[in-house]
């Protein structure tokens, strides 16, 4: 069974186009069954109906004319309970709706299952028989497996098509994503490939055959220099006969078969890469069809093959192609490091299919004011080659090739968000204090580039989480205490007289250190933070060294816990804290002084023990991501969950609350330092719940500055009061928007001022 669902899921995957992938699938899958009708229904939720789009056993002419409303006959009534339906005498049940045009008169037994992909459904999968029976439990299973492994490979295969189909309509087509920068940008794609994956590659036709053939000749001759490199340096290494893998790759990309099957494909128009794909897909489904362990395992190496091929098929690619002017980059996964790589080429905008809205990527987008749109889905990311494109980083909308009027009408846009920025310039330097005469500190966000620049400061009164991870990052093994000293001394005397909360090393989870591997199946939940650097005090009391030592003479270090889960880990800290302020003040003949310690907020359990945390520490600073994302279990880098993490959700905002009430009762300080203070609607529920200080990115300051200025603090506490009432995170967004529009501040949540 298992091999066969993967030979037709692989068929299916392999098909470049839709309708014939559908018919294959059908034909197969019929045979599979033994039975003698199999039939696949698409949804089309515009029409509200089920089209029927390929069937092997139903009428031919009634294949993409044929269709089924939501709520009609059995397809209908699949798609409704969105589970498998048996029925043994289909033709006398009451849901049963009769189309003479199908010709399906003769058959009796009927299993349908949906096909559903992220909670809709896509489709209808559905076997017939004439005999009157039920199918029996191996034949549902194996249906309802088959659908749930199509789901994805459909979805795909949809979306691609909205980017495809009727080129005279094109310039309307858009694509949604989840909007994770606010802002606009027009510009041009420009793909940025992963690592090389067949898996990953798109479709592509072209009209130059010649060069492409070229191309592919070329990666072939690089992939056996490699395979006779490999080989030469494990001579020796391994037993000569462990040697013959390589000999059997060069024997197989040496053979006429498979480079005359791939140059045929390209004759008939597929890029080179798209060839390859082909053929290899092809061979990969032998091979896992034959019942030999042996040789099924053989299909690995194809596919490792194939992907060294194609690696430097696409290295090709890249160094003919130029980066365009006004960039919008694209890529199946950007990074916080390939965002960096591009930042200065004229970057405009970024694109990721996968990733989440408070990944590293977002949280620098942001910073750098950069309109950034996440999670847009299994699309090839040839459909965006060539495109220009419009980016609306507040819907999470892209659309391509836009004609004239829809170009001008964001062009108008554009210029409105420059007026706006204007604008906020005039509040700058300016305090962040409401018309009724209710104030807070803003603070920076620093330290996501090892440089510090003062002109970063962008009206901040200090520097509320300096990240000091980054330069460990930068750097091939642990920065010495000196070279420490001099990058912290150059941070601290950038805010002289206003306090500066450097962050203890906070590495581990999506956040690694290339010389000090950790390698965990749940990194957000194991080795990270506090936890590793009490457990290496070497690392941290020369690093608590360094801050103190270049706090002198300055005296505004303040220095702050990440991850602490409990009080024992406090008292670890501060013991080592006060041990290194002891060490550096006997070697110092200047008065050193003895920073402030706090604590973030970022593991639920602390909510629980502010009384006694309280009394160890001088002030808390809410880490909003981590706590957003340890309260709803959802890892904020994982795309399929990525939904899910809302730092609106009643239950985040009621914690925010909670842990504020618990401060002003303790009399402890109280900050927060995640991305909800860099949002106008969330800086304004914090200020009503009392937060003495809100840190965010170098942009956001002056456009968190402007709301604040403009807005009652009573006002405030009536929309936090209602917030704290609601019951979804939706039902929070829309009415922070719509609170926001009513007090003239609509342009800092949508498009235009």
């Amino acid at each position: 069974m298992l091999t066969t669902l993967r030979r037709i899921v692989l068929a299916f995957g392999q098909e470049p186009e839709l309708g014939n992938a559908l018919q294959n699938l059908v034909a197969q899958v019929k045979t599979a069954m033994a039975t003698e009708c199999c039939s696949v229904y698409l949804a089309d939720y515009e029409r509200e109906h089920f089209l029927l789009t390929a069937s092997d056993g139903l009428a031919k002419a009634s294949l993409g004319q044929v269709t089924i409303g939501f709520s009609e006959g059995l397809v209908g009534l699949v798609g409704q309970r969105e589970e498998p339906i048996n029925i043994a005498d289909a033709q006398h049940h009451p849901r049963f709706k009769h189309a003479p045009e199908v010709k399906e008169d003769d058959f009796n037994a009927f299993l349908g299952t949906p096909i559903i992909h992220q909670r809709r459904v896509l489709g209808i999968l559905s076997v017939q028989q004439k005999q009157a029976r039920q199918f029996n439990e191996n034949e549902e299973a194996f249906l309802v497996t088959l659908a749930a492994q199509l789901a994805i490979a459909i979805a795909n295969a949809e979306t691609t098509g909205i980017l495809s189909r009727n080129k005279n309509q094109q310039n309307r087509h858009y694509v949604q994503g989840v909007p994770a920068s606010p802002g606009l940008a027009i510009g041009n794609f420009y793909i940025s490939y992963p690592k090389a994956q067949l898996s990953s590659v798109s479709l592509t036709k072209v009209e130059q055959v010649a060069t492409q053939t070229k191309m592919f000749q070329h990666a072939v001759l690089k992939t056996k220099r490699d395979l006779s490199q490999m080989s030469e340096r494990m001579q020796g290494a391994i037993p000569e006969d462990a040697l013959d893998i390589f000999e059997m790759y060069k024997h197989i990309l040496e053979s006429a078969s498979l480079g005359d099957e791939i140059v045929e494909k390209i004759s008939f128009g597929w890029n080179a890469e798209s060839a390859l794909k082909l053929v290899i897909d092809q061979y990969v489904i032998q091979f896992e069809s034959v019942e030999d362990p042996y040789i099924r395992e053989r299909s690995t190496d194809i596919k490792d093959l194939g992907n060294r091929v194609l690696f430097h098929l696409q290295e090709e690619e890249a160094s003919r192609e130029q980066v365009p002017k006004n960039m919008i980059l694209v890529a199946t996964d950007v990074t916080a490091s390939l965002l960096a790589e591009y930042q200065h080429k004229g970057l405009k905008a970024i694109v990721s299919l996968s990733g989440s809205t408070n990944s590293h990527a977002v949280i620098l987008a942001r910073a750098l004011g950069i309109p950034a749109i996440m999670a847009v889905g299994n699309i090839g990311l040839a459909n965006f080659k060539y495109k220009q494109a419009i980016i609306d980083g507040y819907s999470g909308e892209i659309f391509l090739s836009p004609d004239a009027a829809l170009l001008g009408e964001y062009q108008h846009l554009v210029r409105e968000e420059g007026e706006l920025q204007e604008l906020i310039k005039a509040v700058i330097d300016l305090p962040a204090i409401t018309k009724d005469g209710k104030s807070i500190e803003l603070l920076l966000n620093a330290g996501l580039s090892a440089e510090f620049d003062s002109s970063m400061k962008n009206g901040a009164v200090g520097i509320g989480l300096y990240r000091t991870e980054i330069p460990f990052m930068e750097r091939n093994c642990f920065p010495s205490e000196h070279e420490q000293v001099n990058l912290y001394h150059t941070v601290l005397r950038s805010f002289p007289r206003q306090p500066v909360v450097m962050r203890t090393l906070d590495v581990g989870g999506d956040k690694a250190l290339p010389y000090f591997p950790i390698n965990e199946d749940n990194p957000f939940l194991g080795w990270r933070g506090i936890r590793i650097t009490l457990d290496h005090p070497e690392i941290f009391l020369v690093q608590v060294r360094a801050m103190l030592k270049a706090n002198i003479g300055i005296g505004n270090l303040e220095i702050m816990l990440p991850m602490i889960s409990g009080v024992t880990e406090v008292d670890d800290a501060v013991r080592l804290v006060n041990q290194a302020y002891f060490e550096v003040c006997n070697e110092s003949d200047t008065p050193v002084s003895k920073p402030k310690i706090g604590i973030m907020l970022e593991v639920p359990s602390v909510i629980f023990q502010l009384e006694e945390l309280a009394k160890k520490v001088d002030f808390f600073s809410v880490g909003s991501n981590d706590l957003t994302q340890y309260l709803l279990a959802v890892d904020r880098n994982n795309s399929r969950v990525a939904p899910l993490y809302d730092s609106y959700h009643p239950a985040v905002l009621r914690a925010l609350n909670q842990i504020a009430e618990q401060a002003q009762l303790f009399l402890i300080e109280l900050s927060l330092c995640g991305e909800l203070a860099s949002e106008p609607g969330g800086a304004l529920l914090l200020l009503a719940m009392g937060y003495d200080k809100l840190s965010m990115n170098t942009h956001n300051i002056p456009k968190v500055k402007w709301v604040l200025r403009h807005i009652d603090y009573k006002q405030a506490q009536l929309i936090l009061s209602h917030c704290l009432m609601l019951t979804t995170a939706k039902q929070v967004h829309n009415y922070l928007n719509e609170q926001l529009e009513l007090l003239g501040l609509g342009g800092f949540v949508r498009a235009g001022k």
